[in-house]
């Protein structure tokens, strides 16, 4: 019985999950039960990066096919009941061409992509927006640095779970929304379409600001200022973590970003330069808002 509760569970999760697709509403890119390979891109770099990823794990399939097929070939023919008399060969200037040329073409396979993908991740267009994201053991400063916007600071914690339940229970959420691990108090909020540079330090220990979404990872090192950008297609909500070890509660430093409409970020904006807590609330009215466009849409496509 519970078996079958677990499983229908996990269908509605899935049914869900498609439905939000289909229907064009809000999805937050994070974690999935089972999954076993990148979430789905949600930037033209991640979309290169994922490629990339497929495309060198062709390339190791078929080599390590290869090396097996010819060890198992090694094994069942000359071994000392198949082949009582091993040749004296010790030299065939044919093979020693091949295994010469054939590892350096895949190399130069390999190669070209990498380089393009390196260009890409640090060749950053001209930017709409610039934030600085500052790791602290552990938690996340931010400062949004374009002019008339330096009176945006944010100081990023994680939701421990009684904070998580009032969240919920005050905006009618669901545990897709408020995710454990991921979801956090103050997030960060860009413009869909929009270029966003993120300057990355730390004030500490070296801590690294990651989302797998936009398929970019850089780390933070105190007293350096490194950088990254993204440019994310559409609206919703994107988590990520910091992905270098940093301490005790190492596991518990999320991300959480907010792509938005560019008039609601110019709403959302305007209140996080009066009141933080105020443009936060405008914030979770809206993802509560898209949840529940979800859920109804859902429930009415299903009767």
């Amino acid at each position: 019985m519970i078996r079958a509760l677990a499983k229908c569970g996990l269908l509605s999760a899935v049914v869900l999950s498609a439905m939000m697709g289909l229907l064009g509403v809000a999805e937050a890119a994070q974690p999935a039960p089972w999954g076993i390979g990148p979430q789905e891109a949600a930037t033209g770099l991640a979309e290169q990066v994922f490629w990339f990823e497929s495309y060198t794990l062709w390339i190791v399939t078929a080599i390590v096919i290869f090396v097996l097929a010819l060890l198992v070939w090694v094994i069942v023919r000359f071994n000392a009941k198949a082949n009582p008399t091993p040749s004296a060969t010790s030299h065939n200037t044919m093979i020693e061409v091949i295994w010469t040329i054939v590892p350096v073409l895949i190399l130069v396979m390999i190669a070209f992509p990498s380089f393009r993908l390196l260009f890409a991740q640090t060749t950053i267009p001209t930017p709409d927006l610039t934030i600085k994201a500052i790791g602290g053991q552990w938690y996340w400063n931010y400062e949004y640095m374009d002019p008339g916007m330096e009176e945006i600071k944010i100081t990023s914690y994680m939701l421990d779970d009684d904070q998580r339940a009032e969240r919920k229970e005050k905006y009618g959420m669901n545990e897709h929304d408020v995710p454990r691990l991921l979801a956090v108090d103050y997030p960060i909020v860009a413009p869909v379409g929009a270029t966003v540079q993120v300057l990355v330090t730390s004030l500490d220990v070296n801590h690294a600001w990651t989302v797998p979404a936009y398929g970019i990872k850089r780390d933070a090192i105190q007293g350096r200022l490194n950088e990254t950008w993204f440019k994310a297609d559409e609206v919703g909500v994107y988590y990520g973590q910091c992905s270098e070890l940093c301490g005790t509660q190492h596991a518990f430093m999320p991300i959480e970003v907010h792509i938005v409409t560019p008039e609601r970020f110019e709403e959302w904006s305007t209140a996080a330069k009066e009141n933080l807590d105020a443009a936060n609330e405008l914030l979770l009215g809206w993802q509560a808002e898209a949840s529940g466009q979800a859920v109804a849409s859902l429930s009415t496509n299903l009767r």
